[in-house]
């Protein structure tokens, strides 16, 4: 087979996901990038539209029962351990509940970015990586905000960025340096970044036999002296793996990551669909944390993603594309073990445009102040040059 049918097969599998490339394994980018200080700070972007409401569940609401009564009414699952007396953590999430009990976790409940109504995986995670409010600007004069965070650091480079299977990796892409990888050109990676790239491309079965192609192409194929002494010692692509990784780099000069955690979008059996992005979410963090060690103190984890889901369930025991949805924060820098932000409720009443969660706040606020504390920025900076036009309110006081 030439490489022409290679790259020609490659594709049409990625094209054969349709609308859930948005949320498929194949487009897990990791971005790093080293900066002053000692501060790190880690983006995970859910893709898919996590369902805030059964990742962080309201059990305290009078109405969640009645609006989701097989994922929630009687007879469901048990509801996973209490936070406090209304929120209860879903139980394939149990395994963080230290993380709570020590302060290193907590969660805005009830927030989103500034895309409303038209609920398009990939329009809505443009907006959440291009950290903008309105209309996007055109594809080629786009730029992330964690690319714009950059600029504002004295002293920052991007180390290594790079993304699998996809044009772009927008969240930092933008005036400061980057490298960027598709299917089917040339790359000179290190032995890590074609490593990871093994790793990645093995996550899932049906990318695996076009990923190695792919890494062929590139003559990135890894030879067993390569892969000695390499730190990753996962043997598939899973979110230990590239948690591993992100926290090798951060106990050098490493100092801001983003990475994605794929599988959210659940239409369909929800209960059983969404654990496996659970287990992944739940994996990361807790490797994360484990990797880091004597830094996860100077750490601050922010896991968002693109909008939430319905509050009603449909009438496949899942649930649709919504609005408002959950944010977790994670690290030994944050004020953790506390809900943030208030809760709106879940009457009709109080729905966005009668059937989603109301986003109190702009999930962009709650980023910007965590950049702004954690890197000592001014925030009128952080408002002017990471997300332009924003109105920042007053601080959560998100960090110790």
């Amino acid at each position: 087979m030439t490489h022409r049918s290679d790259r020609r097969a490659f594709l049409s599998r990625s094209l054969a996901l349709g609308c859930s490339l948005a949320a498929s394994p194949l487009i897990t980018p990791i971005a790093l990038a080293g900066g002053p200080g000692d501060n790190r700070l880690v983006v995970i972007i859910l893709r898919g539209a996590m369902d805030g409401l059964d990742l962080l569940r309201p059990v305290g609401d009078p109405h969640l029962a009645a609006l989701r009564p097989r994922l929630f009414g009687e007879g469901a699952d048990a509801p996973g351990p209490a936070l406090n007396n209304f929120f209860s953590l879903h139980p394939a999430l149990e395994g963080l509940l230290p993380l709570w009990q020590a302060g290193e976790l907590a969660f805005v409940p009830a927030t989103s970015t500034p895309y409303r109504d038209r609920r398009s995986h990939f329009d809505g995670q443009d907006h959440l990586e291009a950290g903008t409010a309105g209309q996007l600007p055109p594809a080629l004069s786009r730029d992330g905000w964690l690319n714009r965070l950059l600029t504002l650091l004295p002293g920052a480079d991007a180390r290594t960025a790079f993304a699998v299977g996809r044009e772009r990796m927008l969240i930092l892409e933008g005036a400061a340096p980057m490298t960027q990888w598709e299917p089917g050109t040339d790359l000179n990676l290190s032995p890590q970044s074609r490593l990871l790239l093994s790793h990645l491309f093995q996550a899932d079965p049906l990318f695996a036999e076009a990923g190695r192609t792919a890494l062929d192409m590139t003559g990135a194929t890894l030879a067993e002296d390569e892969m000695a002494g390499m730190m990753v010692q996962t043997s598939a692509g899973d979110a230990d793996g590239l948690a591993a990784y992100i926290a090798q780099q951060m106990l050098g000069e490493t100092r801001i990551a983003s990475f994605s955690l794929s599988g959210w979008d659940t239409h369909n059996a929800q209960s059983r669909a969404i654990l496996p992005a659970m287990a992944r979410l739940q994996a990361a963090i807790l490797t994360l944390r484990a990797g880091l060690g004597p830094v996860w103190g100077r750490t601050t984890v922010l896991a968002m993603t693109e909008f939430g889901r319905t509050i009603r369930e449909n009438g496949s025991r899942g649930t649709d594309h919504g609005t408002g949805g959950a944010m977790l924060l994670a690290g030994g820098a944050i004020r953790g073990g506390r809900m943030i932000g208030g809760w709106p409720g879940l009457a009709e009443a109080d729905m966005y445009a009668g059937r989603d969660l109301m986003p109190l706040r702009d999930i962009r606020a709650y980023s910007a102040w965590a950049m702004r504390d954690l890197f000592g920025l001014r925030a009128s900076d952080v408002a002017r040059v990471v997300f332009p036009a924003l109105d920042m309110g007053e601080t959560p006081g998100l960090l110790l």
